[in-house]
């Protein structure tokens, strides 16, 4: 399942170099401490009077052992994961693993307590496991196909952010705690956590041991399994229950950990470990090499920098740059070039009436959003003279609508470039990159301007659609490989958004409204500028409908009707950018109207470029606009983002999409 390899290396042999750094800096951190003698003195028997011993015998101890543990536990459930679903991709990350565990044990601080009194690891497991279930059933059909598990891990994973995100929305003064221990904080004040932890996971080693011959059989395809007897639902459930068990026990403890599952396993078999018992034994060693060193390493850095930095998110964030390396390497069920059939569909017989249909019912619902809503005394229409509540409502109407066009044309745009119907500036990382852009903007930067935020996003818009084309060009941008590119880069917005909102700046709540999708903060004055600007980039792709007809042909075809491929793709790319960058500011990364406006519109009928990009231009306003009607009166008078009612029906439907493939 790996292409090239460390031919001839020894698994031994790499844990024992990669041990190398964990021992220095073991060392270094014991001398800040007063040396290796004191240090063990305080393990073993610290003189309480003394209170450098006491916080390394209740501080410094516990959190390397926990680290250990943590990373040992990761990689097991990761080795675990990918011998079940015979996919090297597999992990507790990429799963929606840990994010349903982290979700599920923030509603339960929020609506019931008391259970946490029954062990916070039934409840990680709980929904860990519902997560899992749901990558399940969504890969299914397709026989647990590797890229349809790691593309439904993707949505399920964007899903559960997204529903955290209201948690946190909402309830930021009662979650803020939550939000350091979410992203992943090895801290530790006792030994309570190695006490929790160790014994869960020597019963976890213990199964593992057991299942080890029997999982082994997985090995070989399903019809010789079953020739020998084996009951393979039987067989992939225990090894999947045994997995999101540890995931749970280690997520209750420490937060969430990115990347070290998927990390440790892989390395490990590049280096020659092909045998299920050699890749747990020495994949749940390295693991727990891998994450002590990085928090070592990040303790004795701790200080160089203003803020604090969980250690889960420093590992997601090393793990998306192994994950894009990892991509190229990787030898995936569906490597095929993309089809011209993936994005040209049948003809609408009348488009142009379908079109006006659509805008009738945007400016229907234009009017529900100006004109009816919720007041003291319940339901009323406003009338459109009364200018003090309009001067509010319509900046929000017309933000949304500017969005929902921008993300439409974006998606349209990905989506014919690459004959690729499930791309998107969501998906394929472009929001998530944008979006990292634009929260290093407004924490670095000392006082930006909407107009520098727009320069920022689009630089880290183009700067991932640069590296899509770079990772992606030798393939020929095949569909699958595209989309696990989307995978790291979303990884690696996820541990940024996480530094940034642990570090207890006051801008994290305005992050957070941010990232959720709120039109509230739009004026009149910048809702003008935002929808002036729209509709400007959606005509500048008026000129490239013949590009746009032609590039899904395919390249020899394209090249042969006198196109230049390259210049054609960076104008294209460059026009996603800034249509992406621009939306982006507005309704934060996670919305899927890129994904959901151009599919309807293809299903709709509207196949030829200019029709495609008129039809989703009006889904992707209409969807955006009723998204913001519907966030402000459904739980009147609190409100759901625009951005995240969208991001909950779009992943809804690209959920559904996934269980018809």
């Amino acid at each position: 399942m790996m292409g090239h390899t460390m031919r001839g290396g020894m698994p031994a042999l790499t844990c024992w170099l990669l041990s190398l750094p964990l021992v220095v800096l073991f060392w270094l951190g014991l001398e800040a401490q007063g040396g290796i003698s004191l240090g063990f003195k305080a393990l073993l028997a610290p003189a309480f009077e003394d209170v450098d011993q006491l916080l390394l015998h209740y501080a410094w101890w516990p959190r390397l052992s926990v680290a250990l543990l943590a990373g040992g536990g990761l990689a097991l459930a990761g080795v675990l994961m990918q011998q079940v679903l015979r996919n090297p991709l597999a992990s507790p990350t990429t799963l929606g693993v840990a994010s349903g565990a982290n979700l599920a044990l923030m509603t339960a601080t929020l609506l019931a307590p008391g259970l946490l009194a029954f062990g916070r690891e039934w409840v990680a497991l709980a929904g860990g496991g519902l997560a899992v279930g749901l990558v399940f059933m969504l890969a299914w059909r397709r026989g647990l196909a590797p890229i349809v598990v790691v593309l439904a891990g993707l949505v399920v994973n964007l899903y559960l952010g997204a529903l955290a995100t209201a948690l946190l929305l909402f309830n930021h003064e009662a979650l803020s705690g939550l939000l350091i221990w979410g992203a992943g904080s090895l801290a530790q004040n006792g030994w309570d956590g190695v006490a929790i932890l160790w014994p869960r996971l020597a019963i976890s080693c213990v199964l593992a041991w057991f299942l080890l011959r029997p999982l082994a059989v997985l090995e070989l395809d399903d019809a010789s399994a079953k020739s020998l007897g084996v009951s393979l639902t039987h067989l992939r459930f225990a090894g999947m229950g045994l997995a999101v068990f540890i995931t749970g026990s280690i997520v209750s403890v420490v937060g969430v950990i990115g990347f070290i599952g998927l990390a440790a396993p892989n390395i490990v078999r590049l280096a020659g470990a092909r045998r299920l018992g050699e890749r747990l034994l020495w994949g749940t060693l390295l693991g727990a090499v891998l994450l002590a060193t990085t928090d070592l390493l990040l303790q004795n850095f701790t200080g160089l920098v203003p803020m604090l930095i969980p250690t889960g998110a420093v590992t997601g964030a090393l793990g998306a740059p192994l994950l894009l390396w990892l991509i190229p390497r990787l030898k995936l069920q569906g490597n095929r070039a993309p089809q011209p059939s993936a994005v040209l569909a049948n003809r609408h017989p009348a488009p142009e009436r379908l079109a006006m249909r659509l805008a009738i019912g945007l400016l229907l619902a234009a009017a529900l959003g100006l004109l009816l809503g919720q007041g003291v005394s319940g339901w009323y229409w406003l009338s459109p003279d009364n200018w003090n509540v309009m001067q509010w409502r319509m900046p929000r109407v017309l933000a949304a609508a500017a969005s929902g066009l921008m993300l439409a044309v974006a998606g349209t745009l990905l989506q014919r470039l690459s004959a690729n119907p499930m791309a998107s500036p969501e998906v394929l990382g472009i929001s998530g990159g944008c979006a990292i852009a634009l929260i290093l903007g407004i924490f670095l930067l000392p006082a930006p301007t909407s107009g520098m935020l727009v320069g920022v996003g689009t630089l880290g818009a183009f700067a991932t659609l640069l590296i899509l084309v770079a990772l992606n060009r030798r393939s020929g941008f095949v569909p699958e490989r595209l989309l696990l590119t989307g995978v790291a880069v979303t990884a690696l917005f996820d541990a940024v958004r996480s530094v940034m909102l642990a570090g207890g700046d006051p801008r994290g709540q305005q992050v957070i409204a941010w990232l959720a999708g709120s039109t509230y903060y739009v004026d009149l004055t910048s809702a003008l500028v935002v929808g002036t600007l729209a509709a400007l980039l959606a005509l500048c792709t008026l000129p490239l409908t013949r590009w746009l007809d032609i590039l899904p042909l395919g390249v020899p075809t394209t090249q042969a009707l006198g196109i230049a491929i390259n210049r054609a793709r960076l104008v294209l790319l460059l026009l996603v950018a800034l249509l992406t960058a621009c939306a982006t500011l507005v309704v934060g990364p996670l919305s899927f109207v890129g994904l959901l406006a151009p599919h309807m519109a293809r299903l709709l009928g509207m196949s030829r470029a200019r029709q495609h990009l008129l039809g989703a231009a009006l889904v992707g306003m209409l969807l955006m606009v009723l998204a913001d009607w519907v966030g402000r009166q459904i739980i009147f008078p609190y409100e759901i983002p625009a951005g995240l009612v969208a991001s909950l029906i779009g992943g809804a439907y690209f959920m559904w999409g996934l269980r018809r493939l």
